[in-house]
């Protein structure tokens, strides 16, 4: 809703009683807020979608990098355009679960995820980090995953500080091209 300065009261319509707040409609993210697709249990068996993943076409399911033990994949809610994780293939919760391999290829991934990430987006630092169970906030506990979140400068303005709203400038479909070009041996 665009707002014109008047000396008018301005008026809201279906939104409760009036305050000073715009409101963004996202419906689609009920679904991600409801928990719909996220495992329940131990086993892939449970809808886990970090197992499904692989299964699916690199453009289908947003996989940037594929390889032996771990793959990336772009966030379907980014905090940044660019947001990615490197998760394991093996459905597995905790870090101490993961293997030798699948640890040293989980800090590779990541490691070749910022370099794709400064290629294509020139970006200037990262919040990379993982949240273990679902009371460190992590969305899908059962399956763990670690954040690769690009940063530059001047990226926090106005909108997620007041409004609460991020601006992702380009469609997950044409960053995960753009990423998966840039990526290191590609």
């Amino acid at each position: 809703m665009l707002h014109v300065m008047t000396n008018e009261p301005e008026q809201q319509w279906g939104v409760g009683t009036p305050d000073a707040f715009q409101r963004l409609w996202t419906p689609h993210r009920m679904a991600y807020i409801q928990g719909e697709g996220k495992p329940t249990g131990p086993g892939a068996d449970e809808g886990c979608p970090f197992c499904s993943i692989p299964a699916k076409s690199d453009e289908d399911g947003l996989i940037v990098r594929r390889g032996e033990h771990v793959y990336a994949v772009l966030n379907l809610y980014p905090y940044n355009g660019g947001h990615l994780m490197s998760v394991p293939y093996r459905h597995v919760a905790d870090y101490t679960d993961l293997t030798h391999e699948e640890t040293a290829e989980l800090a590779d991934m990541t490691k070749q995820a910022m370099t794709a990430l400064r290629a294509a987006s020139g970006a200037h630092g990262f919040n990379i980090g993982m949240n273990q169970g679902s009371v460190a906030g992590a969305g899908i506990a059962a399956h763990l995953h670690q954040h690769v979140v690009p940063r530059w400068g001047g990226d926090t303005n106005f909108l997620p500080v007041i409004g609460h709203t991020r601006v992702l400038p380009q469609l997950l479909a044409d960053t995960r091209k753009m990423l998966a070009e840039a990526w290191p041996g590609a």
